[in-house]
């Protein structure tokens, strides 16, 4: 049980969560990881009073996880960043600002990113402050190779292409 006397809202209260959402996009500063969609997997925490919706049992009642879904998958097929941190920041930012929460955790992991290893990746948590600090959703990615994704200097080869 959680300390009553906690105010830090993220360690307290109701959840919602997404595990093992991917999409594909282009993410990576390796020459072949520009050309070659990869594919990113998800897990996201979002902050819900689910009292309301237990009580009514309407989804007009509670934040839709298919709409959150859709909207991230969405983004992210969209997308073109170098570095997976910059990634979920920015996811974390439309989430935030599309579905007006006060904080929101995201885990973002590339498969197969680095030899031996299953996947790579970051934990980020941001909150509606966030929002007035730093660029919007969406923005050009910029950044050097000097400051690359360390995750993915020992990439493996491309994954072999795909038959339609």
């Amino acid at each position: 049980m959680s300390d009553p006397r906690d105010t830090d809202p993220r360690r307290r209260g109701d959840r919602i969560f997404l595990h093992g959402l991917s999409a594909e996009c282009i993410i990576g500063f390796i020459d072949w990881e520009r050309r070659v969609k990869q594919t990113v997997v998800l897990d996201v925490e979002l902050p819900v009073d689910c009292r309301r919706a237990a009580a009514t049992d309407q989804v007009a009642d509670t934040l839709d996880y298919k709409q959150v879904a859709k909207r991230v998958q969405a983004f992210i097929a969209g997308s073109e960043f170098q570095l997976v941190e910059t990634l979920a920041h920015q996811v974390a930012l439309l989430i935030l600002e599309t579905f007006g929460i006060e904080w929101v955790r995201i885990s973002l992991n590339k498969p197969g990113a680095i030899r031996n290893a299953r996947d790579v990746g970051v934990v980020i948590e941001r909150t509606r402050a966030d929002l007035v600090s730093t660029a919007a959703p969406g923005a050009a990615a910029s950044g050097s190779a000097a400051a690359a994704d360390t995750a993915t200097v020992d990439a493996a080869p491309p994954p072999p292409a795909r038959r339609s």
